[in-house]
């Protein structure tokens, strides 16, 4: 390639970034805290320099893992809670289900998944769910946990606290192989909650407020369904799912193998696993399913905390079974859990240039006028939310469509496999006679460019295979060079950021990931820790079965459950990964990731069938940082317009609304993000309506109802207001209504710590009528 001049903008330009990017980072060395909990975190859940508690999957520790800026110390004391005596004769399982909030901040905090800069939370349409299944075998020895939530993905942090607290809890009961954590993947929860750098900088900085909160609620979840054990029964079916997807990457996807496409009849996996339990009377407990399809109905626009379309196929089922319940309460738990979506997209309409009409499902997602950045791809709605809810109902209705007729019983033990592997070295036999290795982790050009759900704010092509010098030299100059083994090794991605050589303030991306297999009789549940693509998840479904059919476990039902454990964004096939579209440029381990992982994988799976599980390596503990960079959003005291209080009422509700209008009351407000440090309130609203028999008002919405919205909307030094919003459905029933307000102020007097105080408010009453 021939060498490239710069011109003198382009050399202006590359000095104020360089000097830009010099004070930022100097900034933000300034902001390293210690904090809170975090500084009174005993330990990453596992001992390192004595015996761990009896694990299955686990042998003697190999020592504590020694990385800068990382502390792994002795474990707490454990104490554990008294164990209530379980029935054993019969035939099924212990099965108990548990729900919990894990919403965390609704304001001040970015929203997880596109990385897009101020695309903010300013309020909240939907409650984020933690959502616990845990099984046991009739005496009570081997069970597992698996646990949905509602956020963009599990991060290391968040998964080594949670066991933290259970080991201190429970002892060896629930343990890292067999306690499952899984994000749904929305991109409409909040950030905040990882350690390694990346992800620190796409979430504006670490948020102690909801990483507390969130394991809070992930543990919360876990403890209900232990004490809502009961003896049950499991039973499995499969369907297909029409009309919810479309592959956002179908260029990629042709560099498969020609013969292996034919053995499928689809360019995405539509294929649904459900679970149903019920106890030995028949009454239900729960949906467990997993499909596979990014949550991206809610597109980079949005400002409001949701659980987008998986969440709204959860809501619509726990309603149908928790009849006379608000949303989120009641016995009966739903989780829709993520599955290999990594290529698989919800805008079923698919990519069209927003200026010209024009498809752009092309190699590069790239439009005549405008680039990438005209591509985007739309859902079956009108907008974003009533494609939400399209989708959704999609899910929701094939789920019960299985459910429903479910008869095939899942009998046979409880196994579970886990290791801590290091992904950056692992050796993987391709044949008897050649072996290929995985890379230190690095994000390639086409990272930058986004998707078609979300394109990125530079101005990148997804399809680039070869670097541009003004990026390179801009790379080089505040970061450093990546080597030379580390270029070989990503081939033919052109490294944009090599985060495997960048290690301050904390590396950038995880060396140590969890791999793990949870079997529940024929059923075996791969826990993945990333995004795998459509014939990744095939690819690797295949192979487990046939290690276990090899090693005597025929006829094996193989589930990928995504974004588990760890996050470690993409996994593309080899073939896939020539294209360096979004998904192989965000492979962060290199060409043979998904080669590595399989033969891992299988490893876990012949230990299970092979009843070797014991001897499995433990391997390499991963780390637990004590100090992150705090937000760059500072905690200011909430103030009210001279003569306001908290909560008043700036605009009125009408008199009198129809069903299918929007009733909707301004309030005084304070910052809501104080309410995830002082839960004394359970919800930023309800709607209630007047009873005249029991002369009270009764509650019929909360702020995990779709029919709500809760706005916030931030003026200057502490000022704000909230607007909330009934979207009034077909179903109200006609009478006399109010809308009320709850929140928490900050209140900071001069040298005295801040003081977070609840108030709640009512708009007046009003009538709503199906007619004038």
């Amino acid at each position: 390639m021939a060498k490239r001049t710069f011109s003198m903008l382009e050399t202006f330009l590359i000095f104020l970034l360089v000097l830009m990017t010099a004070i930022t980072v100097a900034l933000l060395s300034l902001l390293f805290i210690t904090s809170g909990t975090i500084e009174n975190h005993k330990d990453s859940g596992f001992p390192s320099t004595q015996s761990s508690p009896t694990t299955v999957g686990s042998t003697a520790s190999q020592g504590p893992a020694h990385t800068n800026g990382a502390t792994i110390t002795q474990a707490p004391p454990v104490v554990s809670t008294p164990e209530p005596p379980l029935f054993q004769n019969f035939s099924g399982y212990h099965i108990g289900v548990g729900r919990a909030d894990c919403t965390g901040q609704v304001a001040d905090i970015n929203l997880m998944g596109y990385s897009k800069t101020g695309q903010n939370a300013r309020g909240i349409l939907t409650r984020l769910y933690s959502r616990a299944f845990v099984i046991a075998e009739p005496d009570g020895l081997n069970r597992m946990v698996f646990v949905s939530i509602d956020i963009g993905m599990v991060s290391q942090r968040l998964r080594l606290e949670v066991l933290n607290r259970l080991q201190s809890k429970y002892g060896s009961l629930y343990r890292r192989d067999n306690v499952v954590l899984s994000g749904t993947h929305t991109h409409s929860g909040p950030a905040g909650f990882f350690q390694y750098t990346v992800f620190v900088i796409a979430s504006e900085g670490f948020s102690n407020r909801t990483f507390e909160y969130m394991v809070t609620g992930i543990v919360k979840s876990i403890e209900m369904a232990h004490r809502n054990m009961k003896p049950g029964k499991i039973f499995i079916n499969k369907g297909i799912v029409e009309g919810a997807q479309i592959n956002r990457s179908p260029s990629s996807y042709l560099q498969n193998p020609e013969s292996e496409r034919a053995r499928y009849s689809s360019n995405t996996d539509k294929e649904m696993v459900i679970l149903k339990m019920q106890d030995l009377n028949g009454a239900e407990l729960g949906l467990l399913s997993w499909f596979a399809i990014h949550p991206v109905s809610m597109n980079n626009s949005n400002h409001l905390v949701n659980s987008d379309n998986m969440g709204y196929a959860s809501y619509l089922f726990e309603q149908e079974k928790n009849k006379g319940y608000l949303p989120g309460q009641g016995p009966y738990v739903a989780a829709f859990a993520s599955s290999n979506l990594g290529d698989v997209s919800p805008n079923v309409l698919g990519p069209r240039c927003i200026n010209t009409g024009e498809s752009c499902d092309n190699a590069n997602s790239s439009c005549p006028i405008g680039g990438p950045s005209m591509c985007v791809a739309v859902g079956p709605g009108q907008d974003m939310l009533q494609s939400t809810q399209i989708i959704g109902r999609i899910i929701y209705k094939k789920a019960k469509e299985l459910y429903d007729s479910a008869s095939q019983e899942v009998t046979g033990p409880l196994v579970a496999a886990h290791q801590w592997v290091n992904m950056t070295d692992v050796t993987v036999q391709l044949n008897s006679t050649h072996t290929v290795k995985t890379c230190k982790p690095a994000l390639g050009y086409s990272f930058a460019a986004g998707t078609i759900d979300g394109f990125g704010s530079l101005n990148f092509t997804q399809g680039t295979t070869v670097g541009d010098p003004f990026w390179d030299t801009l790379r080089d100059q505040i970061l450093g060079k990546p080597s030379e083994e580390i270029k070989e090794c990503h081939k033919p991605k052109p490294i944009l950021l090599h985060t495997g050589e960048l290690t301050k303030p904390h590396p950038w991306h995880p060396d140590i990931v969890d791999v793990q297999i949870v079997t529940i009789g024929y059923l075996a549940i791969t826990a993945i820790p990333g995004e795998f693509t459509t014939m990744s998840g095939r690819r690797l479904r295949e192979a487990v079965q046939a290690e276990f059919a090899t090693n005597g476990m025929e006829n094996m039902t193989i589930v990928i459950s995504g974004l588990c454990n760890v996050y470690t964004h993409y996994i593309t096939t080899f073939e896939e990964y020539q294209a360096q579209r979004y998904e192989a440029a965000s492979t962060i381990y290199g060409p043979h990731t998904l080669s590595a992982y399989i033969q891992l994988f299988r490893g876990l799976a012949k230990a299970i069938a092979t009843d070797t599980v014991a001897n499995l390596s433990r391997g390499p503990e991963p780390p637990f940082f004590k100090q992150l960079i705090a937000s760059l959003i500072p905690n200011i005291a909430d103030r009210t317009p001279i003569g306001k209080n908290f909560g008043d009422v700036l605009q009125p509700a009408q008199p009198t609304y129809r069903v299918g209008e929007v009733a909707e009351v301004t309030f005084v407000g304070a910052n809501p993000k104080n309410s995830a440090e002082n839960q004394t309130h359970q919800t930023f609203l309800t709607v209630e309506k007047y009873e005249v028999t029991s002369a009270s008002w009764r509650t019929v919405h909360n702020d995990a109802s779709w029919e709500t919205r809760f706005y916030w909307h931030k003026g200057l030094l502490g000022h704000s207001n909230a607007t909330i919003q009934w979207h009034i459905p077909d179903t109200a029933q006609p009478g006399i209504y109010r809308i009320r307000y709850f929140g928490h102020s900050r209140k900071q007097e001069f040298l005295k710590p801040a003081v977070i105080l609840p108030f709640e408010s009512a708009s007046s009453a009003f009538e709503v009528v199906t007619a004038w």
